[in-house]
């Protein structure tokens, strides 16, 4: 199988069935190569439904939640974006095609130098990886769209607080065996949420679950 045909089967088989229907993101798809954010014996898995290892010992979020996200953001040019991880860069490769610039906080030196490297060879030139603890609120700024790409517990207001006028953000809130994902919007009236999707993702970089006891 051609890496093209790949790619279609994985939007036609796995994403649009996953209610993931915006012509743009579904282009976006096409025009962001992901196999380029994987090394040579991952590039045909990389269209899968699976969460591919990292380096470090983390995973890849699987395709369809990323373009799930996109979609529910509907990131435009002139947005200002904060993704919250790294990974492999993928998903800083497409906050960037569809917005203005996009800042990255990733806590593993690994994670950040593979990012960086990735996003460089193909050509990426409006995202910024910093080495920091997205969570920890010691950075701050103002954004458009704000991405966290790992589960938490609860949304951080040092996150929160972040947010332009009508800014939106996406966290996976929760523990297993379900979680949800959350758009928070700034509007003139303060902070709605809205849960938006069920779905699983491994928590992010320093969150520690919640003790779970067995009686």
């Amino acid at each position: 199988m051609t890496i093209e045909k790949a790619r279609f089967n994985m939007i036609e088989q796995q994403i649009r069935p996953w209610n993931v229907l915006d012509k743009n993101v579904l282009d976006m798809l096409i025009v962001v190569k992901r196999e380029n954010y994987f090394p040579e014996d991952q590039k045909t898995l990389a269209f899968f439904d699976t969460e591919l290892p990292l380096p470090d010992g983390s995973k890849a979020m699987n395709p369809k939640v990323e373009a799930r996200i996109l979609q529910e953001l509907n990131v435009k040019k002139t947005d200002a974006v904060l993704l919250i991880g790294a990974a492999s860069g993928y998903l800083a490769a497409l906050l960037a095609y569809a917005g203005r610039h996009v800042t990255v906080l990733e806590s593993s030196p690994v994670l950040k130098e593979l990012a960086e490297k990735n996003l460089h060879a193909d050509g990426v030139r409006n995202v910024t990886v910093l080495l920091a603890d997205g969570l920890s609120g010691q950075h701050s700024g103002s954004y458009d769209v704000i991405v966290v790409a790992g589960a938490v517990e609860t949304i951080p207001e040092s996150l929160t607080k972040q947010l332009n006028a009508d800014g939106r953000l996406l966290a996976v809130v929760g523990q297993l065996p379900m979680m949800h994902a959350h758009v928070v919007t700034r509007t003139a009236g303060g902070l709605t949420d809205r849960s938006v999707f069920d779905t699983v993702l491994a928590p992010l970089a320093g969150v520690v679950p919640a003790s779970q006891f067995t009686f």
